[in-house]
Parts: C-alpha cells; sequence; structure tokens
C-alpha cells in the first residue's frame, strides 16, 4: 500500500495519485477474482461484472477513507516518546473509520441493490455491513497507518543519510581547507629564510626571489579554493619554487624532470609537489657539500598517476624511522582526505642513494581540459 512522499496532499505528483489508485485497484481485483471464484466452488456463482463492482466499490470507499487517515498518521504519529493521546485518537479514528465506511459501503450497495431490480433498505445494508465489517475496516485503518509510519521513516532516514553525506563533504573540505592554509604559510616562512640568507651575498639574486615569492604568494592565495588541478598547472607552479631555490644554490642544484605526456592533464592535489620537493631538498641535499640532484617523475599506468620525487642525499640510516614535518604530514592527511584507501604516499631509500617518495592517486581528468587540448593539437 503506497504513501505519498510529501507532507502536503496538494504537493504530490500526479504519479503519486496514480500510484495510489493503481494500487488500491490491484487489491480490489486481488478480492474479485477470489470472490468470483469462492462463489462458483460453494454453488452460488456471480458474474465476473458482478464480483468486480461489488470488490472495487469497497476498496475504492476504502481509497477514499485512507487519505485522513494518511493525514492523521502524519500529523500525530506513534513514535517515541509514546504518547498515550496519539493512541487514543487513532482507537477513535479507527472506529470513525469504520464506521464512515459501512455507511458509504450501504449507500452504495442500496444503489447496486436498486439497479439489479432488488431494492433494499439502507438501514438493513447498514446493519449487515456493521456485523460482518466493523472489525475488519478498523484493522484496515492500523494496516494503512502502519504502512503511512514505514514510508515516513524511510522517507526520513534517506534524509538523515543525505544530511550526513552533505555534512561529510562540507567537513572534509573544511579539513582540506585547514591543511592547504597550514601549509602555505609553512612555505611561505622557508621561502623567506632562504632569501634572508641571500641578502648577505647576493642582493640582486635576493630581489629576484622576492618578485618570484611574490608570484607564488598569488597563485597560492587565489588557489586556496582549489583541491585539485591538472598536473601540468602544479609543474608551473613548482618550476617557479625551483627557480628560488637554483637561484640560492647555484650549479649545486641541479633537476631532472621526466614527465609523461599521457599526465599532464590528471588531477592532482593543489600544491601536493611543493612540500615533496622542499623536502628532498631540506633534507636531502642542502646538508651536503656535494651537488644535489633533484628527480621528478609523473607516470599513468593504467587507472593510477604514479608522482616520484628523488634525490641524492643520504636517505635513512639504517634503523631509522623516517620523521616527516608539516609539508609532509599535511601532505599525508590531505592524500587521505581526498582518495581514502586508493592511495598512496612511500618515501624508501633509493638504490643509488638518496630518498624516493613516491605517490599514487586514481588518474582522473578533466573532460573540458581533454577537449581543449585535443584542439590545440588540431
Amino acid at each position: 500500500m503506497a504513501v505519498p512522499n510529501t507532507s502536503s496532499s496538494n504537493r504530490r505528483s500526479p504519479w503519486t495519485w496514480l500510484l495510489l489508485f493503481g494500487v488500491w485497484t490491484l487489491i480490489g481485483l486481488s478480492f474479485a477474482g477470489q470472490y468470483y471464484l469462492s462463489s462458483s466452488r460453494f454453488g452460488n456463482p456471480v458474474t465476473w461484472r458482478h464480483a468486480l463492482s461489488h470488490s472495487l466499490s469497497d476498496w475504492y470507499l476504502f481509497a477514499i477513507l485512507s487519505l485522513p487517515a494518511i493525514w492523521l498518521a502524519k500529523r500525530f504519529p506513534l513514535e517515541q516518546p509514546f504518547e498515550l493521546r496519539h493512541t487514543v485518537l487513532h482507537l477513535l479514528a479507527s472506529t470513525v473509520f469504520s464506521i464512515n465506511w459501512i455507511a458509504l459501503r450501504a449507500a452504495v450497495g442500496q444503489l447496486q441493490s436498486s439497479n439489479a431490480g432488488d431494492s433494499i433498505g439502507f438501514l438493513t445494508a447498514f446493519e449487515a455491513s456493521f456485523v460482518k465489517t466493523l472489525f475488519f475496516n478498523a484493522l484496515i485503518y492500523w494496516v494503512v497507518l502502519s504502512v503511512t509510519h514505514t514510508f515516513n521513516y524511510y522517507r526520513k532516514f534517506l534524509e538523515r543519510e543525505r544530511n550526513a553525506l552533505e555534512l561529510e563533504q562540507r567537513l572534509t573540505q573544511a579539513r582540506l581547507q585547514a591543511l592547504q592554509m597550514q601549509l602555505n604559510p609553512h612555505f611561505l616562512f622557508n621561502t623567506l629564510h632562504t632569501i634572508s640568507a641571500l641578502m648577505h651575498k647576493d642582493v640582486e639574486a635576493a630581489d629576484r626571489m622576492m618578485a618570484r615569492l611574490s608570484d607564488l604568494l598569488r597563485y597560492a592565495l587565489e588557489s586556496t579554493d582549489e583541491q585539485e588541478v591538472p598536473l601540468r598547472q602544479e609543474l608551473e607552479f613548482l618550476d617557479s619554487y625551483l627557480e628560488i631555490e637554483q637561484t640560492r644554490f647555484g650549479k649545486r642544484l641541479a633537476v631532472h624532470k621526466e614527465i609523461d605526456p599521457a599526465a599532464l592533464e590528471a588531477r592532482v592535489p593543489n600544491l601536493i609537489l611543493q612540500p615533496l620537493v622542499e623536502n628532498a631538498i631540506r633534507h636531502g641535499i642542502e646538508p651536503q657539500a656535494k651537488p644535489g640532484r633533484l628527480e621528478l617523475r609523473a607516470q599513468k599506468t593504467a587507472d593510477r598517476l604514479r608522482l616520484e620525487v628523488r634525490d641524492n642525499g643520504k636517505g635513512f640510516s639504517n634503523g631509522e624511522n623516517p620523521t616527516e614535518g608539516i609539508g609532509l604530514s599535511n601532505t599525508r592527511a590531505r592524500l587521505q582526505q581526498l582518495y581514502g584507501s586508493t592511495q598512496t604516499l612511500e618515501m624508501i631509500n633509493g638504490a643509488g642513494g638518496g630518498l624516493v617518495v613516491t605517490v599514487t592517486i586514481p588518474f582522473r581528468v578533466d573532460a573540458m581540459a581533454v577537449g581543449h587540448q585535443n584542439e590545440k593539437q588540431w
């Protein structure tokens, strides 16, 4: 038995009314078939037309009376905390429901008997229906009440699920923005420290770094709301950062890139590479006197994107537990928030020395960006 999903009958769609009509019609047809077969079986056969008219009359009256019953079920629900007055109200309503059905059925039965040439009085029809259907009618009311409650509980459950999902999404977005806001100052402080150290050696170089830093800060502030960007855009930002570091280290820092062209439009977390590269420079290259080499790789493999940052520093000593600063810990937290269990961040010693940091995430692209890139190729 179907009930509408909206709280007001005037907002029900035509499909809801059609569904209600169909359900009550199906019940009436079922009882008509049972009436027709049982009458034939016990030696008192009736025509299919007779069985159909009487059964549909019964159940269409229930359909009409179910509308106020549904309204009462929604207006005075039987739910926790338990309210005795609601129960008493529905007991009275079920009695009124039953008597109203009997009165309407007596009127319809009087009309049907008149058309068949065998007229009966209203009181006679009322009394016969009262004896046979009083408790059955009340049972129908409680069935309507139960089904209405079931649909209402289900609707509320879906609303809670939807609200919980929206809340979780907002919370995730807030966490990501908080992590990104924490990352940007960390990047700023480290870069300003680099410029401060250079001011006493090469003022012109420090001035160029300040100009480049302003460009980087402008980008970082403008992209705060973007959690994912194309890898191509991320690499452009990283080039600007590396330009600052190479100004400081000069020939001591060599950068080598191997970027799969198929990966350039892949969606990656905004500012995901900069803390990895910064970590490699600060802990791998800066502490040593020999020339430093930084390698950056990006490769598409099936439905995964693999990002790798490698340095030629000392790596981890045997038995040493890797420690993560703000940049790496935030990177790991952002990856977890964005991709859950479908991401990995690993730090291992390279075969030829140094540290290798590898990030794998699902390979996703922006369809509009791919289309734009295809137009460029044409």
